[in-house]
């Protein structure tokens, strides 16, 4: 089985609680107006990887880890690839946040999601609405977006105690990448 992966990210701390190993999947059906990764909409980009050599490079991280975060893109429209992921995750004791712009309370009646969250800590529910939009809660960029506590590994504790961050990586190549929650034109303002 393969997953589609635009990007992940073996340790960072701007993407949920703790250090976590990140995956960004690539492709988006929602396609929220305002998006900060549109470029993860399409299905057909990023990079396709085996799901037993994601877990394998998630292994290799796992004493300094505390979790694994996915974010996309949209994790749900692959949905086989993340389940067997979370399960992994959960068997090497680590946690799982999970995000997307489906309803939970909607998705919830399928089997397959049925499936993902008994490995799920943390799922972060709801489009990302431009006119909601809203940085005063971590990880989220719209009021409309819901954290659902899915296990007792994580409370709502995590809401007030996590602010939003950004880190910045520069490639081999002299890139940059920015990951991490925030208003982005204040960023932007700060570099130019």
């Amino acid at each position: 089985m393969d997953i589609r992966v635009n990007k992940y990210i073996p340790i960072t701390k701007a993407e949920g609680p703790n250090t976590r190993f990140v995956i960004w999947v690539q492709g988006c059906s929602i396609r929220c107006r305002g998006c900060a990764n549109s470029h993860m909409w399409d299905k057909n980009g990023g990079t396709l990887y085996k799901v037993e050599d994601m877990i394998n490079l998630i292994k290799s991280y796992s004493d300094k880890i505390e979790g694994i975060t996915f974010l996309g893109g949209e994790p749900i429209e692959q949905i086989e690839s993340v389940t067997e992921i979370a399960k992994a995750a959960q068997e090497m004791n680590l946690t799982v946040l999970l995000f997307t712009g489906y309803d939970f309370n909607i998705i919830k009646l399928s089997d397959s999601v049925k499936e993902l969250i008994k490995y799920v800590d943390v799922l972060i529910d709801g489009k990302y609405e431009k006119n909601l939009t809203d940085y005063s809660r971590p990880w989220v960029g719209s009021s409309n977006q819901n954290y659902y506590f899915l296990t007792d590994k994580y409370n709502e504790s995590i809401i007030k105690n996590y602010k939003n961050k950004f880190e910045l990586r520069v490639d081999k190549d002299n890139k940059i990448f920015i990951n991490g929650m925030g208003d982005y034109s204040k960023l932007v303002d700060l570099v130019r």
